[in-house]
């Protein structure tokens, strides 16, 4: 193994996310932007009239299954630059099971609440990777989390009364914000988490774009529910 991924692997181990820059261009990450635009841009003529579709798009600023929708995406949940790090944290064999878009906007600019992923799938442990396709600013909206969360549950409140979305999370006062790691992220830049760490995010005072393309792994050897939202999932290494 390559002893830089021997050593994000290791960060990954200990604090439930590690911190990539740069892994992609800019030029790769615009390309990439451009098409989740497209294809949000024909979610929405889609759901015209279908009130639930596109409301939920437009209150979160959230669509699963890119990958469902796009060549460029099945081509790009495949790239050696993430899978190699992937199989230094997850193991040989390694599956893509779904991806998403998450942006924020002049109308999508709250703060996501401090929350786990692994109480939205459950199952066995999955590992997403925040890809950055605009600079990702403490002012605009990047991530925060809390090291080492990942070693155990937290108990959520399953209000989502606000329309985030989010319909487990953890109420704020119970999170040592003194203890959250904030991570910036140039264009181009990830973070590799896993579903148990802690994160939220800045609220975007800025009110520009900040765009965000997140696919979600795990071992392909797991024994998983099937999930309604896994319409591309595919086995990008190993057996």
């Amino acid at each position: 193994m390559n002893e830089s991924i021997a050593e994000l692997a290791e960060a990954f181990a200990r604090d439930g996310f590690v911190v990539v820059p740069k892994l992609y261009s800019r030029a790769e990450v615009k390309v990439l932007k451009e098409g989740i635009q497209r294809i949000v841009a024909d979610v929405r003529r889609e759901a015209a009239g279908e009130d639930s579709l596109q409301a939920m798009l437009d209150a979160t600023g959230v669509y699963v299954g890119l990958a469902g929708r796009s060549g460029l995406f099945r081509t790009a949940v495949r790239d050696d630059r993430l899978v190699d790090i992937l199989e230094a944290i997850i193991g040989p064999n390694v599956e893509f099971l779904s991806d998403k878009v998450v942006f924020k906007d002049a109308e999508r600019h709250a703060a996501s609440p401090w929350h786990q992923d692994w109480p939205y799938w459950e199952g066995t442990h999955k590992i997403s990777v925040w890809v950055a396709l605009d600079d990702a600013t403490p002012e605009n909206g990047c991530l925060k989390f809390l090291p080492g969360s990942h070693r155990g549950s937290a108990i959520h409140d399953g209000d989502s009364s606000d329309g985030s979305g989010f319909g487990h999370r953890v109420r704020a006062e119970k999170v040592d914000e003194g203890e959250a790691v904030t991570v910036p992220l140039e264009a181009g830049g990830a973070v590799f988490f896993h579903d148990l760490v802690l994160h939220s995010s800045h609220p975007n005072t800025t009110r520009g774009e900040r765009w965000t393309w997140v696919p979600t792994y795990r071992d392909a050897q797991a024994d998983d529910p099937e999930y309604s939202f896994a319409v591309a999932n595919v086995v990008v290494r190993g057996a």
